[in-house]
């Protein structure tokens, strides 16, 4: 058996780069392009497996580093894993821990074996190698889990850029060779920072390897967001169009419709039940406040066109109440709003693909966030 047993993509139309597709796991078809809601701890903040499913979640992701230091792989392994330990069984997606590990500058030590660091909770030691990420995320057993790699900050020098993007090849290749489940897809992760030609022989070897999809890393580390969107446009196309294209921890309404228009299919970001959490909810009109004063006898929703349960049921006036009151229900209404928003988001962008009319309302929709 293979991941191709498992594991099916399809791309039902594409308009320029924009694609429309539908990705088979074991846990369910996915709808792309898809926006997949962050579980940092196996819980999407503020929200239960109910909630997060009536927001129209199609997958959501866990994060390997917090779920290993906090609660344990053995425990989830012999909980069944990720999906019976959660109940919550659609597609889940892990990272490798790649990110987390490499923030912690100042307490991890990066060799080409792998990362030592310590717990900044405990001071606990510990060492993550390829090897080890790949039985971690096998034993937590999401169906989609992610290569080992090193992710150079922002800025870095060429020398950095190169160093790391070489370690990241070298672990790739024995990511790999430690991956041993057929119903669990690898993605491999481009990285290279922020030179074009590091980028593009990132985009050119992870080609090699025949995966189910493939990632783009390193994004969303504090570059301008024109940075962004120029990495993203020269690396999306050279990646298999028969596979689904993961643009790493991005999530603003703008960034999702310029990620899709370079022909990207999945993205994810903490953004909206972060931003829920500080009082901030999406709209068409750009981001707004919760907790302004404008709000005091507004009892309109919080997007006239948003069709969420927050949105449905309750007014501005009512979570700015609640918001202010320091209850929790106002973070949980507002987290419910954002992930719905940007889920339907994607659902009408993907609709327009389909029926053709990408363009014009993509570039519609750019104007609008734009103007705020």
């Amino acid at each position: 058996m293979s991941y191709k047993d498992f594991f099916n993509f399809e791309v039902l139309k594409s308009i320029n780069n924009a694609r429309a597709g539908l990705f088979s796991t074991p846990h369910g078809i996915i709808e792309t392009p898809i926006f997949m809601p962050v579980g940092t701890n196996s819980a999407v903040k503020m929200l239960t497996n109910d909630q997060i499913l009536n927001t129209g979640a199609q997958i959501i992701l866990a994060n390997s580093y917090h779920m290993y230091l906090k609660a344990g792989t053995k425990l989830i392994k012999e909980a069944g894993g990720l999906h019976s330990w959660m109940n919550f069984h659609k597609p889940i997606l892990t990272d490798s821990g790649g990110f987390q590990v490499f923030s912690l500058s100042k307490l991890r030590k990066i060799t080409q074996d792998g990362v030592h660091f310590q717990n900044p909770k405990d001071g606990s030691k510990h060492f993550i190698s390829p090897e080890i990420s790949m039985q971690i995320q096998q034993d937590l057993g999401a169906d989609i889990i992610m290569a080992f790699d090193e992710c150079a900050p922002y800025p870095c020098n060429y020398d950095e850029a190169r160093h790391a993007l070489d370690k990241t090849n070298s672990w790739l290749t024995r990511c790999f060779k430690a991956h041993n489940k057929d119903n669990q897809a690898l993605f491999p992760i481009v990285q290279g920072a922020f030179f074009d030609d590091l980028r593009i022989e990132s985009a050119n070897f992870v080609k090699n390897f025949d995966a189910a999809g493939y990632a783009i890393g390193g994004v969303s580390v504090g570059e301008p967001t024109e940075i962004k969107n120029h990495i993203t446009q020269i690396v999306a196309p050279i990646l298999p169009f028969n596979k689904p294209r993961y643009l790493m921890g991005v999530g603003t309404p703008i960034d999702i419709i310029n990620g899709i228009k370079a022909g990207v299919d999945m993205f994810d970001c903490v953004l909206p039940t972060r931003n829920a959490r500080h009082g901030t909810f999406f709209t068409y009109e750009g981001n707004k406040i919760i907790k302004n004063k404008q709000f005091e006898y507004d009892f309109s929703p919080l997007d006239e066109k948003c069709t969420c349960y927050t949105c449905k049921n309750h007014t501005k006036a009512y979570i700015r109440h609640l918001y202010r009151s320091q209850e929790s229900t106002a973070a949980t209404l507002l987290s419910i709003h954002n992930i719905h928003f940007l889920l339907n988001l994607v659902k009408d962008l993907r609709n327009s693909i389909l029926n053709g009319t990408f363009e014009n309302y993509s570039n519609e929709l750019l104007k609008g966030f734009e103007k705020q």
